[in-house]
C-alpha cells in the first residue's frame, strides 16, 4: 500500500497481470468505498425532511453514531424517565426537546436502531410543529450538540455505503419523490424494490463467466491451451447482446413515461392549433386570436390521461414568413418537433380543398424527411387532425384513404370529438410498451449499456479475427466495468458526487 501524488489514501499495483485485473481493480474500488463509507459514519448529520415553510407538521432526520447520545441529551420522554438511547429500534415517544431551561417544542420522536434503519445506522425522525422557527430552533440545538447539516442527498448515500441498497435502487428514490404520474411512480417503485438490479447482476455474473473461461487460459498461455469452447463464447456473448439491446431499446420508453410524453400540436397558422390546446387541457392556457402568427413561441402544459403524463407543445405555424421574430418561431417549431414523441398535425377542413389538405400533409412529410433521419421519423407516432368540422357541410367518405397516418376530425371550438384525441395518444403509449417489466428510464444506465454493448461488439469482432485471449480480456473488462456501474459495483467518488448532488436535502 502507498499514497498516491494526491496524498489520499490508496493502492497502487504494479505489473498487474491481465487475469486478475478485473478482480484487483473491483477490490481497489471496494477499498475506496469502504474508506469514504468510514469518514462519512463518523459525522452524524441531520436535516429537515419536508418542504420549508409553515405546516402543520414538520420532520427532522438525525442519523449517525452519535444519534442517541444527542437526542438523549436534548429529549425529556412525557412519562418517566426513560433513556431513550435503551429502548427498542421502531418505538415513538412522546416528549419535550429542550435545551438548557427552554423548552422548544412538543414532539414524537421514532426511533430506528442500526442496521434495521433506512441508512444502516442510529437515526431519529422528529415530529414537531410546522413552526418555521421551532424547525430552526431544533437544528440549531443538534447542531450545538455536535451534529452537522446534511449535505443533498446524504442520507440515501449512507444507505448505499451500508449496503441498504445498491445505486440504482438508490437513483430510483430520487425518481420516486419526482414522480408527477402514476406511470413514473410505478416505474420509480418497480426499480427501487430492485428487480432491475437482480437483472442486471445476472447479465454480469454471465460476463463474470465469460471472463473466467478466458481468464484461465492465459493462465496456461505458455502451454498454448484453449478452455474456452470459442462456439459457447458466441453463443454467450450472443445472448448477452440481444438482452442489453433489449433494453437499450426500452429506454426511449422508459424515459419518456418518467418526464411525460412529448406532444407537439403543429400545422400552418389559424388551424386552431391554440384552441386544441386549451380544449385539451380543459383551460384558457393560450391566447386564441383571428390574427395569424399569433404564437411566437412555443407553449407548454402536462396532463395526466390514465396516469401517463402528457407534455403538450402548441408551436409556432409553419408558414414562410418575412417576420423575423415569426422565422425564428418556426425554426423553434422544428425544434420541438425534433424532440417530441407524438405530433399532432392540425389542418382546417373548412378552409382549403381536400386536394390541397393531401397536399400540405405530404409538404409536411416531406420536411420532416428533410430535417429528421428515417430513424427518428420512424420512432415518432404522427396524427392527423382535421380541425374545425363545425364549418364543414361534408366530410369525404374516404378521405383517410387518401393518406397513410391516422386521421380523426374534431372541432376543438365546440370541444367536439376531443376525447378520440385521448383514446389515440394512449393507444400509441400503450402500443410502444416493452412486453418485460425492466425498463431502463435512467440516462446514466443507457449510457453504460451502450458502452457495455459496445465493448461486447469489440469481444465478437475480436474472436472472428482470432484475436488472442489477453486481448479479448482488455475488452471484456470493459465491458465488466461500465455494467458494475448501473449498481455500483464499480464506481468512484465522482459518480457518487454527480447521483447524490442531485437529491434534495434531508433524503
Amino acid at each position: 500500500m502507498t499514497r498516491d501524488d494526491a496524498g489520499n489514501r490508496g493502492l497502487k499495483f504494479r505489473s498487474t497481470p491481465i487475469a486478475s485485473g478485473p478482480y484487483i481493480y473491483y477490490l481497489y474500488l471496494k477499498f475506496r468505498l469502504m474508506s469514504v463509507s468510514c469518514v462519512h459514519n463518523e459525522d452524524t448529520i441531520c436535516a429537515l425532511a419536508t418542504p420549508s415553510g409553515s405546516s402543520a407538521i414538520a420532520v427532522i432526520r438525525v442519523s449517525g453514531m452519535k444519534t442517541l447520545s444527542i437526542i438523549s441529551s436534548l429529549f425529556h420522554p412525557a412519562r418517566g424517565k426513560k433513556d431513550l438511547a435503551k429502548q427498542k429500534t421502531h418505538t415513538i415517544h412522546l416528549g419535550t426537546l429542550e435545551k438548557g431551561d427552554e423548552v422548544i417544542d412538543e414532539v414524537l420522536v421514532s426511533l430506528f436502531r442500526e442496521p434495521a434503519s433506512y441508512t444502516g445506522e442510529d437515526s431519529v425522525e422528529i415530529s414537531c410543529h410546522g413552526s418555521e422557527y421551532i424547525q430552526q430552533r431544533i437544528i440549531e440545538a443538534l447542531l450545538e450538540e455536535g451534529a452537522r447539516l446534511a449535505g443533498p442527498g446524504e442520507f440515501t448515500m449512507r444507505a448505499f455505503m451500508n449496503g441498504k441498497f445498491d445505486l440504482s435502487q438508490a437513483e430510483a428514490v430520487a425518481d420516486l419523490i419526482t414522480s408527477n404520474s402514476r406511470a413514473a411512480h410505478d416505474l420509480a417503485l418497480s426499480q427501487m424494490r430492485g428487480g432491475y438490479s437482480q437483472r442486471i447482476r445476472e447479465l454480469r455474473q454471465q460476463l463474470v463467466h465469460l471472463a473466467s473461461l478466458l481468464e484461465l487460459e492465459l493462465d496456461f498461455s505458455e502451454e498454448d491451451v484453449e478452455f474456452a469452447d470459442r462456439e459457447k463464447l458466441q453463443d454467450i456473448l450472443h445472448t448477452l447482446e440481444e438482452e442489453i439491446t433489449r433494453l437499450i431499446q426500452s429506454f426511449r420508453h422508459g424515459n419518456v413515461l418518467k418526464k411525460g410524453i412529448p406532444v407537439a400540436i403543429t400545422g400552418k397558422p389559424n388551424v386552431g392549433k391554440s384552441t386544441l390546446l386549451n380544449a385539451i387541457l380543459n383551460e384558457e392556457k393560450a391566447i386564441v386570436s383571428e390574427i395569424p402568427g399569433t404564437t411566437r413561441d412555443a407553449i407548454e402544459d402536462t396532463i395526466i390521461l390514465e396516469g401517463i403524463a402528457f407534455r403538450f407543445i402548441d408551436t409556432a405555424g409553419l408558414r414562410d414568413s418575412g417576420d423575423q421574430v415569426e422565422s425564428i418561431g418556426v425554426e423553434r417549431t422544428y425544434d420541438k418537433i425534433r424532440t417530441a414523441r407524438i405530433i399532432l398535425f392540425l389542418f382546417d377542413v373548412s378552409d382549403e380543398s381536400w386536394e390541397d389538405i393531401t397536399g400540405r400533409i405530404r409538404e409536411f412529410r416531406e420536411d420532416l424527411e428533410e430535417k429528421m433521419s428515417p430513424e427518428e421519423i420512424w420512432q415518432k407516432k404522427i396524427l392527423l387532425i382535421g380541425n374545425k368540422i363545425d364549418k364543414l357541410v361534408e366530410i369525404p367518405r374516404h378521405f383517410r384513404d387518401f393518406v397513410e397516418m391516422e386521421c380523426l376530425f374534431v372541432s376543438a371550438k365546440r370541444k367536439e370529438n376531443i376525447n378520440m384525441i385521448s383514446d389515440s395518444l394512449l393507444r400509441a403509449v400503450h402500443a410502444d410498451k416493452i412486453g418485460d417489466d425492466i425498463i431502463v428510464s435512467n440516462m446514466r444506465h443507457h449510457e453504460a449499456l451502450t458502452l457495455t454493448l459496445q465493448a461486447l461488439h469489440r469481444i465478437r469482432e475480436g474472436m472472428v479475427t482470432g484475436l488472442p485471449s489477453d486481448l479479448l480480456a482488455i475488452d471484456l473488462r470493459d465491458a465488466l466495468h461500465h455494467l458494475g456501474t448501473i449498481t455500483g459495483e464499480v464506481t468512484n467518488d465522482e459518480i457518487l458526487g454527480n447521483i447524490f448532488g442531485n437529491f434534495c436535502i434531508g433524503k
